[in-house]
């Protein structure tokens, strides 16, 4: 069967504040637009290394009819993304997000999606069609398109209905409090969890969702439902997985940090593209690990995705 990846959500172009601590709460300069939406970096980056495998990648969502939207486009369709489910919206702007970085590592950011094009999905049926014609193998979700309740609702849907349909299901909550209009958000992500095959949380997600309990403790609970690999992406820290086979800790590449907006996706969709592929856990996480750490070294969210070739040399 052909390695075909598939992803829905928000597609946004991002403005990077130049300067540190400003919180966009005075005049800076931005650098920008790059071509952004967690999703869209997720399918970006499974698109490249998908290619390696003679699979391909295919992409629910929407741009507006507007420059921004080209920038958006322009992108997938050049890294290989299928682009039959986006729509391009006539008289609504394309959704931003504008991210500015402080000195104690944070980050804050603005977004304009359920205002945006962003937001107006493809109707649930024709994207359940389309994913199916596509030969659809994984549907990955990023927790960052279920803050708008119509997208949560779309989302949630196509989840439960791709798994009955034998699809895996691959999920990076990716919890951004910037998005949580309701209580919806969090529940239709614990049970998109609950029926997802990779769950990829952060260490911000994990504590959130699991307070007071270490990875060994959770990890189990979710292996011991329908969850297949469970990964702790941890940063500067590396990462641990865990499947049946086993635990496997890595500590992260030494690497000078650019920009780390982004990498957590790129490092999901290296992993669950390599596990979608057949290739064990280990080898998968390894090569997530080091293109997370290409991801953060160039400006813009997507500037550092990555080739497998490009992964291997990184490796050694």
């Amino acid at each position: 069967m052909a390695l075909v990846i598939g992803s829905i959500g928000e597609l946004l172009v991002e403005f990077v504040c130049s300067e540190k601590d400003a919180r966009h709460l005075r005049a800076a300069c931005y650098v920008g637009p790059f071509p952004s939406g967690a999703p869209g970096i997720f399918i970006d980056q499974a698109a490249r290394i998908a290619a390696s495998f003679g699979g391909r990648a295919v992409f629910a969502g929407a741009v507006g009819e507007d420059a921004f939207g080209r920038v958006i486009l322009n992108r997938l369709i050049a890294d290989g993304v299928d682009p039959c489910l986006i729509r391009v919206i006539k008289g609504v702007p394309t959704g931003t997000a504008h991210v500015g970085y402080n000195t104690d590592g944070s980050r804050d950011f603005v977004f304009n999606i359920a205002h945006s094009a962003a937001a107006h999905l493809p109707t649930l049926a024709e994207i359940e069609v389309g994913f199916l014609a596509a030969g659809i193998s994984l549907l990955h979700i990023s927790g960052s398109m279920l803050g708008d309740p119509t997208m949560r609702a779309t989302g949630l849907a196509l989840c439960e209905i791709l798994a009955k349909q034998g699809v895996a299901i691959s999920v990076d909550p990716n919890i951004r409090p910037e998005l949580i209009s309701d209580s919806g958000y969090l529940d239709a992500l614990h049970r998109i969890m609950a029926i997802a095959a990779y769950i990829l949380p952060s260490d911000a997600d994990a504590e959130l969702l699991f307070p007071g309990e270490d990875f060994t403790a959770w990890s189990a609970r979710l292996l011991a439902g329908k969850a297949q690999t469970v990964v702790l992406k941890r940063g500067d820290q590396g990462c641990i997985g865990r499947d049946a086979t086993g635990t496997y800790s890595l500590p992260a590449h030494q690497t000078t940090v650019i920009d780390p907006t982004g990498a957590g996706d790129c490092f999901c969709a290296t992993l669950a593209t390599l596990l979608a592929a057949g290739q064990p856990l280990p080898a998968a996480l390894t090569c997530a690990n080091a293109a997370g750490a290409l991801a953060v070294s160039r400006l813009g969210p997507m500037e550092g995705n990555s080739t497998l070739a490009e992964i291997d040399d990184l490796k050694g």
